[in-house]
Order: structure tokens, then sequence, then C-alpha cells
């Protein structure tokens, strides 16, 4: 997408897939990402952390996701690694304490690249950690902190983030997993907006 602001004269709201240039960030169509403290413009460097080129990890995002204001993706490089007897990171500081320069990844732990399916909500300053996949149509409330996976409409909450509830009950996920009516053509999509809206699966094919 090429758009950038959904909203006329909303400079609070941007189309996330407009804004970001890293190639390792993937977003998908129409998701969004609100901010009334910085430019959301800046999402790649105040809201992506340590996510350094070493490690060639990824944040995957889904299509139509809400993002809600200082939401924070935290990369590897922020684990510092457990296998040491010290918390200190030593292999990042190679030169001061003369290591190999090679071995400076050993520093953190690795666990992997964050993944955000479709039609997920991420609540006000919520904390999503590395590693962490999240399926389609979940939600994660406000400040949350997320550190392990959270399955399809699953609302969770909390340090660290617990399930809540699900959205649904177990066939209707079934259908919603099924029909992925993010995956539709634009216009199918705008012609379906009534059910979508209002909750009327049994209309929907």
């Amino acid at each position: 997408m090429k758009k950038i602001y959904p909203r006329t004269g909303d400079l609070q709201t941007v189309y996330l897939n407009a804004v970001v240039r890293d190639p390792s960030i993937e977003i998908g169509d129409y998701t969004i990402y609100n901010d009334f403290v910085n430019d959301p413009c800046d999402f790649e460097r105040n809201n992506v952390l340590y996510h350094y080129p070493i490690h060639h990890e990824r944040l995957v995002i889904g299509k139509f996701c809400s993002i809600a204001c200082g939401a924070k993706f935290l990369f590897n490089c922020a684990n510092h690694s457990l296998r040491s007897l010290s918390t200190y990171t030593f292999p990042l500081f190679y030169e001061e304490w003369g290591l190999d320069r090679a071995d400076v990844a050993s520093a953190w732990d690795d666990k992997g690249d964050i993944v955000i399916g479709n039609d997920v909500w991420i609540g006000f300053e919520a904390v999503i950690l590395a590693g962490v996949h999240i399926g389609d149509g979940a939600i994660i409330g406000a400040r949350a902190v997320v550190t392990k996976d959270v399955e399809p409409y699953s609302i969770v909450g909390g340090v660290p983030a617990r399930e809540i509830r699900k959205r649904f009950d177990a066939n209707t996920i079934e259908r919603l997993l099924r029909l992925r009516w993010w995956d539709w053509p634009v216009e199918k999509i705008r012609n379906s907006l009534f059910q979508i809206t209002n909750g009327s699966l049994d209309t929907l094919y």
C-alpha cells in the first residue's frame, strides 16, 4: 500500500506497510498503528527494539491488525544469555575483553522471529517478546507483556500475559479460521462489511 493515512486530517494513525522500510519487517495490508505521543511514521525506530541485522530475525504482522500507541516488539538482542554465569554481555564488548568478534551473538539468547497473525488487536503499551507467535483474531490487553504464544481468537492480559477467555466458541473459531475473510478481494470485503461488523457469521461465504 502507498497510502499512509487512512483518515483525512488524522496524522496519528498510519497504514504501517506504507511507512516501514526494513525488509525484515513484513506488514500486511490495512494494518494500522496509532500513536498520540510520537510520530507513527517512526514505528521502526520507536517500537521495534533490539532488532539488529546480525540475527536476520523478522517481524511479521498480518493484515487488518490494529496496534495501539506505545506497543513494543522486543527482539533477541534484549535477551542476555542465561547460559552465562554473569548477566553482563561480555561478548558484546569484545574489544574491551579481547574476545573474538565472530562470537558476539553469544551474548544473548536467540528465541526467533515475532509473528503476528491477521485481525489481531494489540493494546496500549503492550510488549511482545522475541519468539512469540500470536494467532489470528487475538486481542492483547493494554500493557500486557506477552512471553508465550497466543492462540487464535484468544484474549490475553497481564504480566506475564495469560489467557482471559476465548472471543468465540470453538466451532465459531474453527469456521473463522477456515473463512479467512482477510484474504478476500477488497470488493468482497467491502460488500460483506455489514455481516463482518455485526457478527453475522452464518451469512458469510
